[in-house]
């Protein structure tokens, strides 16, 4: 069954209700375009960090609860579609780069982002665990950025079932080497790199979303993405605001790409340590 999923490329900053009020726009431009599933940038709600060497901590995005009344709006507006988002979540005396899944009838899946780059660290506690879970349009499973990085985490939620990946990014240009044009940018060139050989590992399709804009000595990349089991782009933004948009016959297309060469079944698992 064909479905059509659209990764976003936006600016989100700290105030809430600008954010909301943002996320209103695009769900309507993305049901407009037929979307049955949304992904929006990692830090939709409140923001990213405005520095990854030296976070200022007296300028974090604000935290919310898993039940904040901000994800019930969210959870309204999406109605019928599939939306993921991310926030920062409290839980106790923890603060989490967290994501969470959801359509009008509730939340459907949650993930805490478990590889904290730089001095993210000093912000965030790190999740723990990887999980994919069902939804309307089948078993999914959810990153945020610097996870994508590391193959065991498209690949453990691959393994557990999840035929389609969000992966939600508040991802920088270099902070070290920065290239004077983002589509010359060293990150740029990785970011572009993970998102289709993520893809092509685990056959599985790829949905990654992005922050633009700039945040204090941050300027996110954009080029927000859907990707086919392939690893071939089907649907991409710049590093402007936009929507990438593609209809994929999800099954059909996992099916044919394993036809021949099943990564996942012929994995030789006991060779691992």
């Amino acid at each position: 069954m064909p479905v059509t999923i659209g990764a976003a490329a936006a600016h989100f900053g700290r105030d809430l209700e600008r954010g909301l009020a943002k996320v209103a726009r695009i769900v309507t431009d993305a049901r407009a375009a037929g979307c049955d599933v949304l992904v929006l940038p990692d830090a939709t709600l409140g923001g990213y960090l405005t520095d990854l060497r030296e976070p200022d901590l007296a300028d974090l995005p604000p935290a919310l609860c898993e039940d904040a009344p901000e994800l019930r709006r969210l959870a309204d507006l999406a109605a019928e579609m599939v939306v993921c988002l991310g926030y920062a979540e409290r839980a106790g005396p923890a603060t989490y780069n967290a994501a969470v899944c959801l359509t009008g009838d509730g939340v459907l899946g949650r993930h805490r982002k478990v590889h904290l780059p730089a001095a993210e660290s000093r912000a965030y506690t790190a999740g723990d665990r990887f999980a994919a879970f069902d939804t309307p349009v089948g078993r999914m499973g959810m990153l945020i950025d610097y996870d994508k990085t590391f193959p065991e985490a498209a690949r453990t939620l691959a393994v557990d079932g999840a035929q389609v990946l969000a992966c939600l990014s508040a991802w920088p240009a270099s902070v070290t080497d920065r290239a004077a044009r983002l589509p010359q940018d060293r990150q740029a060139r990785l970011f572009d790199l993970y998102d289709s050989a993520r893809a092509a590992e685990n056959q599985v399709v790829w949905a990654s979303s992005n922050q633009t804009g700039a945040a204090g000595s941050l300027r996110f990349l954009g080029q927000a993405k859907v990707v086919g089991p392939g690893g071939d782009v089907l649907a991409r933004t710049s590093a402007k605001g936009g929507l990438a948009v593609a209809t994929v016959d999800v099954g059909a297309e996992i099916t044919r790409s394993r036809r021949v060469l099943h990564h996942l079944a012929e994995l030789e698992a006991a060779a691992y340590r």
